[in-house]
């Protein structure tokens, strides 16, 4: 059977290819890699610029097949630029700028507060690496669930408890013993603060230093340290009796926990630069309450 000489449709020019283009590439890639030294089902996006104005399109097998150097591989800071440096490589005629983003969930053990439990949560994370000329930015991308109680929700129960007790005590001598059995029953606690399950979104910028190895656990332990009231995993009465205390003596509007992250970050030295967006989801209200707050951001965003 004659070999046929199969069309190279891109190579054909057209009247549109006087402009340049910031990116092209394929998004959402089906790819095995490892991170944190666990298997991970990833997604990657991945792409190149076009600035060869007589140049149709780029070659976007070669980028696909680029991608082969992450499989199974632990995920690292040199293995990326690797990657970002073989899509430059082969496309040295068209590109001088590439992008390469890895979306997917990582799994952690996390302790219970009081008890031996223990179980496994998923952190929706994206590493975004993008090499323009000689500079290279990588980003990470976070996001952080946890409990908020509202403070003025918390107050208003107070007021209402403070309500109940002047009704069934007011000129009467205080018995111990009574007083006890009215504080553990429904009569003694009229009103409950309302909470919500809350996330922190967290880009940061990694700092240009020895950094090989992404510091997702340093992030995710240094941002539940500040919150307080992480999301759990496997619990016993005593860990949920130890989170229902660490709520009640941890309410926060989401400026509060906003700020709190902020400091927080700004003591990590592996970062030089991060933008962080906080979101309440109500309990109270059909709508969200949200906050943002950036350090050494700028244009980045």
């Amino acid at each position: 059977m004659n070999s046929l000489a199969l069309p190279d449709v891109a190579s054909q020019l057209n009247s549109y290819q006087d402009t340049p283009l910031k990116l092209v590439g394929m998004q959402g890639i089906a790819l095995p890699i490892r991170l944190a030294g666990q298997p991970l089902n990833a997604y990657v996006d991945a792409g190149v610029s076009l600035d060869k104005s007589k140049a149709r399109g780029i070659h976007m097998s070669r980028l696909y097949l680029a991608l082969e150097a992450l499989e199974d591989q632990e995920l690292t800071i040199p293995l990326l630029n690797e990657v970002l440096d073989c899509f430059l490589d082969s496309h040295s005629d068209l590109s001088t700028a590439a992008h390469l983003s890895i979306k997917g969930d990582v799994l952690f053990k996390r302790p219970a507060l009081l008890s031996q439990l223990a179980g496994w949560k998923a952190y929706p994370f994206e590493v975004n690496a993008i090499r323009s000329g000689q500079d290279t930015r990588i980003t990470v991308k976070l996001d952080i669930g946890y409990s908020s109680t509202c403070p003025c929700s918390a107050a208003l129960a107070r007021q209402l408890i403070q309500k109940q007790f002047n009704k069934d005590f007011a000129g009467k001598d205080l018995q111990y013993a009574e007083l006890h059995d009215w504080l553990g029953s429904s009569q003694g606690i009229v009103a409950t603060p309302h909470s919500q399950r809350s996330t922190a979104t967290l880009t940061v910028h990694l700092a240009e230093n020895n950094n090989t190895e992404f510091p997702l656990l340093v992030l995710l332990d240094r941002v539940e340290s500040a919150l307080g009231t992480a999301l759990q995993t496997a619990v016993k009465r005593v860990d949920e009796q130890a989170f229902a205390l660490a709520n009640g003596q941890n309410t926060m509007f989401c400026e509060d926990a906003a700020r709190r992250i902020h400091q927080a970050l700004l003591e990590d030295t592996c970062i030089q630069g991060f933008h962080l967006r906080i979101a309440h989801m109500e309990s109270l209200h059909a709508h969200d309450a949200v906050a943002e707050s950036a350090w050494n951001w700028g244009s980045q965003k």
